[in-house]
C-alpha cells in the first residue's frame, strides 16, 4: 500500500504542477504564450505519461473521482478510497505549493485566481453554478466511460494511457471557459488553498459534481459496456 499510495502522491503531484503550471507560468507569456490549447495538451499530456508511469503500481487515478468511480465500477477496492484520495489530495497541494514558490519568484507576481475553479464570478466566462454543475458531471461521467472502455479487456490497453490523455485534452479545450475545468477534486482543492479569490468558498462544487459524475460514468458503463 505504501507504493500505491506513494504512486498517487508523485502522479497527482505531476499532473497538477503540470497542468495547473502550464496556465499559471506560460499561457500568457508574451509573445511566446501558450493559450488554451497548449494548456489543454499540457494537461492531457502530463497525464497520458503518468499513466504509464505508475499505472502498474497503482492503477494510475491521480483524481478522488476516478477512484470513486472504478470503485462503484467493482474495478477497485472501496476499502482503498479514502487512503487514495488522501494521497492525491496532498500530491495536489504540494504541487500547488511548489508552483507557487516558483511563480512568485516573478517580481510582477500576482497569484490571482491562481488556475483555481469557480462558477458565477469565479467562471472564466462568467458561467453560472447550474451550468457549471452540469458540466463537471456530464464530462466526468463521459471521461470516466472511457476510462472504463479503454482499459476493459477487450480494448488495445496497450494505448489506454493515449486515449485517456487525449480524452482530458479535449475536456479542456470545451470547459476551460466555463469552470476552468476540474473533473478533479484534489486539483481544485490543492490550488484553491493559494488563491486571492473566493475558490475555497466554492470548492464544494468541485467535490460534488465530479463525484456523482464518476458514479454515473460507471453505471452507465456497467450498463452498456461490460458482458452481460
Amino acid at each position: 500500500m505504501f507504493k500505491k499510495l506513494s504512486a498517487e502522491f508523485i502522479g497527482t503531484f505531476w499532473l497538477i504542477f503540470c497542468g495547473c503550471g502550464s496556465g499559471v507560468l506560460a499561457a500568457a507569456v508574451p509573445e511566446v504564450g501558450i493559450g488554451l490549447l497548449g494548456v489543454s495538451l499540457a494537461a492531457g499530456l502530463a497525464l497520458m505519461a503518468m499513466i504509464y508511469a505508475i499505472g502498474g503500481v497503482s492503477g494510475g487515478h491521480m483524481n478522488p473521482a476516478v477512484s470513486v468511480g472504478l470503485a462503484v465500477a467493482g474495478k477497485f477496492p472501496a476499502r482503498y478510497i479514502l487512503p487514495y484520495i488522501l494521497a492525491q489530495v496532498a500530491g495536489a497541494t504540494a504541487a500547488a505549493a511548489v508552483l507557487y514558490l516558483v511563480a512568485s519568484g516573478k517580481a510582477s507576481f500576482q497569484p490571482g485566481g491562481f488556475a483555481s475553479n469557480g462558477y458565477g464570478d469565479l467562471s472564466p466566462g462568467g458561467y453560472s453554478l447550474a451550468a457549471g454543475f452540469v458540466a463537471e458531471v456530464v464530462l466526468m461521467a463521459l471521461f470516466l466511460f472511457i476510462i472504463l472502455g479503454s482499459t476493459h479487456r477487450r480494448a488495445p490497453t496497450d494505448i489506454a494511457p493515449v486515449v485517456i490523455g487525449f480524452s482530458l485534452t479535449v475536456i479542456i479545450l470545451v470547459s476551460i471557459p466555463i469552470t476552468n475545468t476540474s473533473l478533479n477534486p484534489a486539483r481544485s482543492t490543492g490550488v484553491a488553498f493559494f488563491a486571492e479569490t473566493a475558490a475555497l468558498s466554492q470548492l464544494w462544487l468541485f467535490w460534488l459534481a465530479p463525484m456523482l459524475g464518476a458514479v454515473i460514468g460507471a453505471v452507465v458503463w456497467k450498463v452498456v459496456g461490460e458482458d452481460g
